[in-house]
């Protein structure tokens, strides 16, 4: 016995909708394979490009902050570099000389342009010394605070970096843009620019 027209139709929406499926995890994988190259070749420009270095950045107040850089390997050959700090509670990992960050800046263009990135673990938070308050609020002059801890680290970057020019860019999403923000307050003259992204800026009600 034939099919009917009804029949012929169901089979053929059955058929077109297996094709459209296929198609469609055909192309979400060949959309996550071609992240997944273009991760690896951000990561590998990374490597090839820039030395990490890790240092204890000393505060006003004794203690050390744990800070990650990456500098261009031009500097070297006497190029001059802007400093893209950020600083956040959330580790500045990878940690060890030879373990490089997937990324360093909002986008790879930064890493092309050329920049020296230092990654900061706040005060009492992972490798660094003191302790972390949520939100710390303004301290009394004299009392470090994340001011204080910002304008101290700037001042040492800048002091202690080859091949840095002197200006100091921030950034940071969600909690660190808090810090970002919390770093114009009574800032360091070498600081010219701050983008703080969805900081947070109520804890009870977050970003």
């Amino acid at each position: 016995q034939r099919p009917g027209r009804a029949g012929i139709a169901a089979s053929l929406r059955s058929s077109l909708s297996s094709v459209l499926l296929r198609l469609g995890l055909a192309l979400l994988l060949s959309h996550a394979l071609a992240a997944e190259d273009t991760a690896e070749v951000r990561a590998s420009y990374i490597r090839n490009h820039y030395d990490k270095f890790e240092v204890q950045i000393p505060t006003r107040d004794g203690k050390r902050l744990f800070t990650s850089i990456y500098c261009p390997r031009g500097i070297q050959f006497g190029k001059t570099y802007p400093v893209l700090l950020m600083r956040t509670p959330y580790s500045v990992s990878p940690f060890g000389l030879d373990r490089y960050r997937g990324s360093l800046a909002p986008n790879a263009n930064y890493e092309k342009e050329g920049y020296i990135f230092a990654f900061q673990d706040v005060r009492g938070r992972w490798m660094s010394e003191g302790e972390f308050v949520n939100m710390r609020p303004r301290q009394a002059q004299g009392q470090p605070d994340e001011a204080s801890d910002t304008y101290d680290t700037i001042e040492w970057l800048l002091r202690h970096l080859p091949g840095n020019n002197g200006r100091v860019g921030m950034w940071g999403i969600s909690y660190p843009g808090f810090y970002t923000a919390y770093g114009a307050i009574d800032s360091h003259p070498g600081l010219k620019a701050i983008s703080p992204q969805a900081p947070i800026a109520d804890w009870w009600r977050g970003d």
